[in-house]
């Protein structure tokens, strides 16, 4: 089982689109696929028409009241299942806290279904905190869109600080471009001066009506979108994500 963090400390930068599209992509190919939405605003259980059946089931997964297994509903496209989000997951930071171990804690949770899922996505909320920390240590990669501006590259290289600092593995971090604006010419040149770094990807996601038309679908973008040029733009990532961590 592979585990991939979709995250980045600002938010905004087309993380939950690339979880859906993704793991969409995944599953279309044959690979088990789970997405565990994290984030306490839900939007990837949105994408996918998906509700918590539980109570705060966010919170009982991560205090072991609930095993994650009985958290996990099919979606409408074969081989891809959700964890759904809801609002109890804005306290993971202070649950987390409060466990010996903290780190360790979302990498056991996982262990628990490593044999039912070729692959699993994490969709991640923005900024740095415990939470994050156990992401960061729990799973195999973290994968990182960025707009091609000056704030979210600052943002990339306090991450990048943050994990040399804290003696995280930064071969886990994984980065690539998104909501890239061809009329732009600091988008151009951001992207050609961070293309140096083995960190980033070579394909990147456009800023395109189409991508924002997937809250219109509730759909990933191939489902009604498929010849589209954004669509495409997927396909070329999932293939370097693919050949870099997967295969």
């Amino acid at each position: 089982m592979v585990t991939i963090a979709l995250y980045n400390l600002k938010g905004g930068v087309g993380k939950t689109a690339a979880t859906i599209n993704l793991a969409y992509l995944s599953a279309k190919q044959g690979y088990k696929t789970l997405i565990w939405d994290l984030d306490p605003q839900g939007s990837s259980s949105f994408y996918l028409g998906a509700t918590a059946n539980v109570k705060n089931e966010a919170k009982k997964i991560l205090t072991g009241e609930m095993d994650l297994a009985s958290a996990i509903q099919p979606s409408a496209y074969e081989n891809l299942d959700i964890i759904p989000a809801d609002l109890s997951a804005r306290h993971a930071d202070i649950l987390l806290n409060e466990m010996k171990q903290s780190k360790k804690k979302i990498s056991a949770i996982l262990s628990t279904i490593k044999n039912e899922y070729d692959i699993v996505f994490l969709d991640c909320p923005p900024g740095i905190s415990v939470l994050h920390d156990a992401v960061f240590a729990g799973v195999d990669w973290i994968l990182m869109p960025n707009i091609p501006t000056t704030l979210s590259i600052r943002s990339f290289e306090s991450v990048l600080n943050y994990f040399k600092e804290n003696d995280l593995d930064t071969s886990k971090l994984k980065c690539f471009f998104s909501m890239v604006d061809h009329r732009k010419n600091l988008h151009h040149e951001v992207i050609n001066e961070f293309y140096k770094d083995k960190l980033f990807f070579k394909s990147y996601i456009p800023y395109l009506s189409d991508v924002e038309k997937m809250g219109v679908h509730e759909s990933p973008l191939e489902t009604f979108a498929a010849s589209s040029y954004a669509a495409q733009c997927y396909k070329d990532l999932w293939k370097e994500i693919k050949q870099r961590c997967i295969n």
